[in-house]
C-alpha cells in the first residue's frame, strides 16, 4: 500500500510497509523539517517532474560502512600522483546543479529537479547538507553530496567532468567519515560503482537500527580541505 501524507502533518508510515520496490508514500512537501524527519526513518524523496513528491525506504538497503571501504590499485595510484584536490563546502550549489546536469547511462531526465535543488540548499543553510568538491586548478572537476543527521550520512548524487574526480572525492571523504566515527553511508540504491568501493546490501531492520542511535550523535566539524593535507 502507498500511503497520501499532506502537507499539515509531518508525519510518515512505517517504512516496513513500503511495496516491494520500496515504495512507501506520496505527497507532501520538501521542507527542511519534513526532510529531516524523512532520512531519520531511512526514507528519501526520489521523483521527476512529471510527478507529484514519491517517498522510498528500500528493503534490503545498499549500505557502505565507512571502515569497509575498498580502494582499487588505479584509484591508489591517481591518489599518489596527486592531481585533484578535495574540499568540503566550497561549492554546494555547484556540485549539486552539475550531478543535475551530468548524463547519465540509460537514464533521461533527472531526478534533481528545481525544488529538489533548492530543498537541499535549505539544508545546506541549516548545516545537514554537506558537498565535496574535486578541483582541478581553479576548475571543479567533479564531487558529490548528501544528507549529514549525527552520525549517519546519507549520499544523494555524485558527478564527474574529468576522469575519476568523483571517486577522488568520494574515497578522501570516506575516510574522513571512517576517521570521525560515522556508522553508515547510505546508498540508497545498488551501483556497481559502489559496490565496487565495498557497498551492500544490508535488511531494512539493520538500518534503522543504526539509524535510531547514530542520528542523535553530534555531527563532525568539516574541514575546509580533506586533500591534500595542510602542512
Amino acid at each position: 500500500m502507498v500511503y497520501q501524507i499532506t502537507r499539515d502533518r509531518i508525519a510518515f508510515p512505517d517504512p516496513r510497509l513500503a511495496e516491494d520496490d520500496g515504495l512507501l508514500a506520496i505527497g507532501g512537501d520538501l521542507s527542511v523539517d519534513r526532510l529531516l524527519a524523512a532520512y531519520r526513518q531511512g526514507i528519501y524523496p526520489w521523483y521527476t517532474d512529471e510527478y507529484p513528491i514519491l517517498w522510498w525506504s528500500p528493503d534490503p538497503r545498499f549500505v557502505l560502512f565507512p571502515e569497509e571501504l575498498k580502494v582499487s590499485r588505479s584509484i591508489a595510484k591517481i591518489l599518489r600522483h596527486n592531481d585533484f584536490r578535495v574540499t568540503v563546502n566550497r561549492a554546494f550549489r555547484q556540485v549539486v546543479r552539475s550531478c543535475a546536469k551530468v548524463p547519465r547511462r540509460g537514464q533521461q531526465g533527472t531526478w534533481i529537479t528545481a525544488d529538489m535543488i533548492a530543498a537541499y540548499q535549505r539544508l545546506f543553510e541549516k548545516g545537514h547538507a554537506v558537498s565535496v568538491e574535486s578541483w582541478l586548478g581553479d576548475e571543479l572537476a567533479g564531487g558529490l553530496y548528501g544528507v549529514i543527521i549525527g552520525r549517519c550520512f546519507f549520499g544523494e548524487s555524485m558527478f564527474a567532468w574529468e576522469p575519476n574526480a568523483s571517486k577522488i572525492a568520494f574515497v578522501k571523504f570516506v575516510g574522513f567519515l571512517r576517521e570521525n566515527g560515522i556508522r553508515v553511508i547510505d546508498c540508497q540504491m545498488r551501483t556497481a560503482h559502489l559496490e565496487r568501493f565495498g557497498g551492500r546490501f544490508i535488511p531494512l531492520a539493520h538500518f534503522l537500527d543504526i539509524l535510531s542511535g547514530g542520528c542523535d550523535e553530534p555531527m563532525p566539524v568539516w574541514p575546509v580541505s580533506l586533500w591534500p593535507e595542510k602542512t
